[in-house]
């Protein structure tokens, strides 16, 4: 057998905008040579091999710079750490001689294999997408309510990226449960990934605020002002049961569950706080099968805020994740309850409008926050609820596909339809819809689901109206939107950054979806029967996604079924 043969790969940020490389940095292994023509693949400016040793090593790193493109693709798909630095590894691949020779035509096949097992193991040693960077520098550990707690500062501004405090509503304050809640989920589904315990404790100094933010009754509080005290009349944080209170639900649910076998005092801490607020959610169920009609259009009245669909997702995702570690069976009736509300905002089908998307509020449709498909397939695949799972493939097929071919919208009327709006387009529109399309898939394993999400999530990266990255790996920013064609906001606060950061800690346990980040979608169009869209990465690999109109189902082709449906049209 063969000496194992070295393959130099850089983890330097690769993804493409407008079809090229962003970002070339020099990597050395120790037998690496520099970054230049005679070591750099001409069609997509990535370093494809190390200097060889001997002749025979030679022959192996030319087949594998060769035919390794998606293993060279994959490893780069893992760049700086969660502190901005970037990694380069050594990738030690053994093959017999003869075996070589002889299964050359296999190649292909052992490559993905290869793929798989490398690039868990690279995620496993801590390179990855995800940067927290920004986010810490945005986090700040205080004095509150008798305990150390963590805050996330609301806003960041270009450029120089200080904190800011919120005033869009009058003298909000400086942090609020909105993003410690959110942020929080983020780090305890990153522990819970990967076991990094600075995540654990992240997540931990954060929900110690949250849970001083809870009022006796199980009701919230929102914003905090700069000298510390409770915001307690603005009306953004005024004591309710609304958005804030189902982040707080849900960042103490999913808390709960992680942290019970590792942490149970402070496990115990948190199933209180969720069961303060139970009551409120049962109190919703007092107006079940009620509804109004508005503009012709049938609108439940047992959600929160009479019809908020989108609010009553958070609270659903909270309570999902609390079913999860209790099997309650009076959480199973709430969660039940309310999807039934979530799913009476839904109307149209793949073929006619509004396509099967989910309404947010009376006959309103957004993109922000709108997370049914999420909590839906979530809670359907938990609870073996047909209903929950078909509804959220309905509007994954028929709508979803549709944002992915056509392009991002921000919000529109369902009764004037005319009236739609492109812009702005936020982090915080395209979460709910990769993480949705995720579940999805997990809940009937279908891999256009799968691969969807990953074109959704190619949001990040350039895969937009402005051809700009909305993520920056290397800082760990997200940024705030998308403002027309031509501009994005290069602020760079809370919500933007833990949205991003969120997609991709789903994202990234899933390979098949993360090839798609560096796809743009260069051409689409329509037909009698179908909606297509071409999307291409840097290398020149094609994907059409397909809504087939005459067969009611959405069709990912790669490859050559792609390139032949191109030249068919």
């Amino acid at each position: 057998m063969n000496e194992p043969t070295s393959y130099c790969v850089s983890s330097s940020e690769l993804i493409s905008r407008r079809g090229r490389p962003i970002s070339l940095t020099t990597s050395h292994c120790e037998r690496s040579e520099a970054i230049s023509p005679s070591n750099t693949d001409q069609t997509t400016g990535l370093l494809r091999r190390c200097a060889p040793r001997n002749d025979q090593e030679s022959v192996v790193a030319t087949h594998a710079s060769h035919d390794c493109r998606l293993h060279t693709v994959w490893a780069t798909q893992c760049p700086p750490d969660r502190k901005g630095r970037g990694r380069h590894y050594t990738m030690k691949l053994t093959f017999q001689t003869a075996f070589w020779v002889s299964s050359f035509l296999m190649t292909t096949t052992v490559l993905i294999l290869v793929i798989v097992a490398s690039t868990s193991a690279l995620c496993q040693q801590g390179s990855s997408l995800i940067n927290f960077t920004h986010l810490e520098r945005l986090t700040e550990r205080i004095p509150f309510a008798d305990d150390t707690v963590s805050i996330v500062h609301v806003y960041a501004n270009y450029p120089d990226y200080h904190w800011v405090d919120a005033k869009e509503s009058g003298p909000e304050g400086i942090a609020c449960v909105d993003d410690a809640g959110r942020a929080a989920v983020v780090y305890l589904r990153h522990y819970e990934l990967t076991k990094d315990v600075r995540s654990l404790s992240q997540a931990k100094d954060l929900l110690k605020f949250v849970l001083n933010m809870q009022a006796d009754d199980g009701e919230f509080y929102n914003f905090i002002h700069a000298d510390r005290s409770i915001n307690k009349d603005g009306k953004t944080s005024f004591k309710s049961f609304g958005w804030w209170a189902s982040r707080g639900v849900w960042c103490m649910a999913l808390g709960y569950r992680v942290l019970r076998s590792v942490d149970s005092a402070f496990a115990t801490r948190l199933q209180q706080g969720v069961e303060k607020s139970l009551p409120h959610a049962e109190k919703l169920l007092a107006k079940y099968g009620t509804y109004q009609t508005m503009q012709g259009y049938r609108v439940p009245q047992w959600l929160l805020y009479k019809s908020a669909a989108d609010a009553t997702t958070e609270l659903l995702f909270g309570l999902n994740e609390y079913y999860a570690a209790t099997h309650n069976k009076k959480v199973k009736r709430l969660i039940e309850k309310l999807a039934d509300g979530v799913m009476a905002m839904q109307d149209g089908n793949i073929k006619t409008f509004p396509y099967g998307l989910q309404r947010s509020w009376q006959t309103i449709w957004h993109m922000w926050g709108n997370g049914q498909t999420q909590a839906l397939a979530h809670a359907g695949r938990m609870l073996k609820s047909k209903k929950m799972i078909t509804s959220a493939e309905r509007e994954a097929n028929g709508w979803y596909s549709r944002l992915l071919i056509q392009g991002f919208l921000k919000e529109m009327d369902v009764a004037a339809p005319e009236k739609k709006l492109e812009y702005e387009q936020i982090a915080y529109a395209a979460r709910p819809m990769i993480v949705g399309l995720l579940r999805l898939f997990e809940a009937t394993g279908k891999m256009e689901y799968l691969k969807m999400a990953g074109l959704a999530g190619s949001w990040f990266f350039g895969n937009n109206a402005a051809h700009e990255q909305m993520y920056d790996p290397v800082t760990g920013r997200g940024y705030d939107g998308i403002r027309d064609s031509i501009t994005i906001n290069k602020n760079s606060g809370a919500e933007s950054t833990i949205e991003a950061l969120h997609s991709l800690v789903e994202l990234e346990r899933y390979p098949v979806a993360m090839k798609l980040l560096n796809y743009h979608r260069v051409r689409s169009g329509e037909s009698a029967n179908s909606l297509y869209a071409v999307f291409e990465n840097s290398q020149g690999d094609e994907l059409t996604l397909v809504l087939d109109l005459k067969k009611s189902k959405v069709v990912v082709l790669e490859g050559e079924k792609s390139r032949k449906y191109g030249a068919e049209k």
